[in-house]
């Protein structure tokens, strides 16, 4: 029996998920197209970066995810065109999908600033291959650090830096001090590792400029506490094998073998390919209802999503936005079969927290600040909570409880990529 519709949903991340969810038991047929084979808890994905949780504890299969949804039909490859006057998406040489509506939910992805040949010094943190990257190029730093005799190339490999201090670069900042300073004590023998240096660098006034000021203040008092080096009002002007080098009338170089990217995100390039207007970052100009101004079955949700809701909010990129507009164009779908009118969407923020280790996070909800011990163990069970399936809920409890008292990281596997 053919369905009333064929929604077709570009990406499995949490907008594209809640999408597909709304849809069970409705007589539309779904396609959900994903690059990957997994649904990634990004807000996680710094841990397994930091070697403090393996891969399948953030990532769920996404089959397995819609397994009793006998409606959604999962197709694994990367979109290369969009038609939206055919209405068509491709997914390179593999095949052609028609639809009748659109979901694209693509997401971002890292920003340069124009500089993309930084990438090769400093990989930025968005999926499980830059976790693992990254994860490589640190725990290898200790290890070059260890066989060297000479003091000035130990040095240099026991320094880190980590560019941009929003919640991603305050949490790697935080948990690469965890590491350096508890986790690797007594198991090297020529290295010191009181004198590995971490340096977190931000463009701006302070460290989590997103969050009240006096939340931020809390958080680079807790960083400090931490033996994070905070370097504010510095911006980035080159970047090499050797490290960074900070501002450029007065250039300030800084050694940093290892250096990671936490300071700009850019939207999908598939927003180019729609050939409809985009803000300065990228992103899908959306109506109030998610849809595309001109193209009423096309709906744009989550990061790739330029949206003023309807309270005249800026809706921010973050997870809780794209799951709720999610949950909104699937409704308004829902509602245009039946023939009613769209409901507009309406951004309800619940909050925003930030870790920065081992007892230390920041929270804000609503008027409530937390800072400390409080919103360290606030945010804990927040992400425990939001994590896909019983099983990924168990494994990070019990990793994180196990890391609690023991300061132990037990996914430090280092992986070269070896030629063949």
């Amino acid at each position: 029996m053919p369905y009333r519709q064929h929604v077709v949903i570009i990406g499995g991340g949490f907008g594209g998920l809640e999408a597909a969810k709304k849809f069970k038991n409705e007589d539309v047929a779904v396609t959900l197209i994903d690059r990957t084979n997994h649904h990634l808890f990004q807000p996680l994905l710094y841990q397994v970066a930091t070697a403090g949780m393996s891969s399948p504890a953030i990532a769920a299969p996404i089959r397995h995810i819609f397994r009793g949804q006998a409606n959604l039909n999962v197709i694994y490859g990367e979109v290369t065109a969009i038609d939206l006057k055919r209405k068509i998406v491709s997914i390179g040489k593999t095949g052609d999908y028609d639809y009748d509506t659109l979901i694209v939910a693509s997401g971002a992805t890292h920003s340069y600033f124009g500089n993309d040949h930084w990438a090769q010094y400093a990989p930025g943190l968005k999926t499980l291959d830059d976790a693992h990257e990254i994860r490589r190029r640190v725990l290898l730093a200790y290890e070059y650090a260890e066989r060297t005799s000479n003091p000035k190339e130990q040095q240099a490999w026991l320094s880190f830096a980590v560019i941009g201090a929003g919640p991603t670069g305050v949490e790697m900042a935080g948990t690469l001090a965890e590491i350096a300073y508890k986790t690797l004590r007594d198991e090297f023998r020529n290295i010191e590792l009181d004198r590995v240096r971490i340096t977190l660098v931000e463009g701006s006034d302070r460290v989590l400029a997103a969050y009240p000021p006096d939340l931020s203040a809390k958080a680079q008092k807790q960083l400090h506490a931490l033996g994070v080096v905070v370097k504010t009002n510095s911006q980035v002007s080159d970047i090499n094998a050797d490290g960074i080098v900070i501002g450029k009338e007065n250039p300030e170089f800084l050694q940093a073998r290892t250096v990671i990217w936490a300071a700009g995100v850019a939207a999908s390039p598939l927003g180019k390919q729609l050939g409809v207007p985009l803000d300065r970052a990228g992103r899908v100009i959306v109506s109030s209802d998610m849809t595309v101004p001109g193209y009423p079955d096309v709906y744009i949700i989550g990061d790739l999503a330029a949206c003023i809701d309807a309270n005249d909010n800026t809706v921010p990129g973050v997870s809780p936005a794209a799951k709720q507009m999610g949950r909104c164009a699937a409704g308004n779908i829902l509602r245009k079969m039946n023939g009613e009118a769209p409901v507009p969407f309406a951004y309800k923020d619940y909050g925003s927290l930030a870790t920065i280790g081992r007892h230390s996070a920041i929270a804000a909800v609503g008027k409530v600040k937390l800072s400390g011990f409080p919103a360290w163990l606030f945010w804990l069970f927040v992400h425990i909570y939001f994590l896909i399936g019983f099983r990924n809920r168990l494994t990070v409890f019990i990793d994180w409880a196990w890391a609690y008292w023991t300061y132990e990281r037990n996914a430090r596997i280092i992986i070269e990529h070896r030629k063949h």
